[in-house]
């Protein structure tokens, strides 16, 4: 029997495996299954097994209405909580990168973006991920670099891969908070955990040393290991006006060696657009 994976935040609809009734205009609402005998509840609580205690009363009513083989219905179960348990993983991961909510794929123009359509493409095979690649994108504000880099992680997360996001002075923060206790090889080493890190409008803003120093141990302690994404105002050929010339060299050395780089000049902003075309707010009524 083949099962419909259900979003992350639905419950199990009431009766899913009970098949409709049929050949009557009226919709004839089936009883409410039985509810789980008190020591079988108690067991799947205590295996930690809610998906599978959640669905079991519409799954048994089921089996017994169609007679289904006793493995069949292991299966079902089995797989009810393999799927739930899949989906509070994608929850818990997408909770943790802290990724801003509702740049994805589903949201973007591939067609408005001077990306060519086949590298956008590859990029979303996540193949470059596997062999710890970088993609840097650069280009001016407006022309989709951080939507881009963040539909990325977002479909990572739902590939099974762990993704962090970050900008410059998230990466500070960090670097200052483990200063004090001198600590901070140990929180780049938790950082780069990840299979995937965003780096988010570098160039943007003006970069303090305490930046400037995480940016390169983060890139340094993930090279030949983990992928970088990086959304960039300037090109990498230009970190030395953000940072130290020394640093800035051996930074750009590590991040380029394996690098996809896209240059959105060219493109007009997205949200100016938007904006020209009226587009960008709510009409008043």
């Amino acid at each position: 029997m083949a099962l419909r994976a259900a979003a992350a935040t639905d419950p199990i609809p009431r009766n899913r495996y009970q098949q409709p009734v049929r050949g009557s205009a009226m919709t004839v609402k089936p009883p409410a299954p039985p509810p789980l005998p008190d020591e079988l509840d108690r067991l799947l609580r205590r295996l930690r097994m809610p998906y599978v205690r959640r669905a079991a009363p519409d799954v048994i009513a089921t089996a017994n209405s169609q007679r289904w083989e006793h493995a069949e219905v292991l299966r079902v179960l089995l797989a009810e909580e393999a799927a739930g348990r899949d989906r509070a993983t994608i929850t818990m991961r997408r909770r943790a990168s802290g990724l801003p909510a509702g740049k994805t794929f589903d949201a973007w123009e591939d067609a408005a973006s001077v990306i060519p359509k086949p590298t956008q493409q590859a990029l979303q095979t996540l193949e470059w991920i596997n062999r710890a690649e970088v993609l840097v994108i650069c280009g001016p504000s407006g022309t989709g670099k951080s939507h881009f880099i963040e539909a990325l992680g977002h479909l990572a997360i739902d590939k099974g891969r762990t993704v962090s996001w970050h900008t410059l002075d998230s990466l500070a923060a960090v670097f200052r908070r483990h200063r004090a206790d001198d600590s901070i090889n140990k929180a780049i080493t938790k950082l780069i955990r990840s299979d995937l890190i965003l780096i988010d409008d570098v160039g943007l803003l003006p970069v303090s040393p305490d930046a400037a120093d995480a940016l390169f141990r983060v890139v340094d302690a993930a090279y030949e290991k983990r992928s970088i994404a990086i959304s960039s105002n300037i090109h990498p050929s230009g970190f030395d006006e953000l940072m130290p010339k020394t640093m800035a060299t051996a930074t750009v050395d590590r991040l380029l060696h394996h690098a996809h780089v896209l240059i959105t000049d060219g493109q007009d902003s997205y949200r100016l657009a938007q904006a020209t075309a009226g587009k960008g707010v709510k009409p008043l009524t």
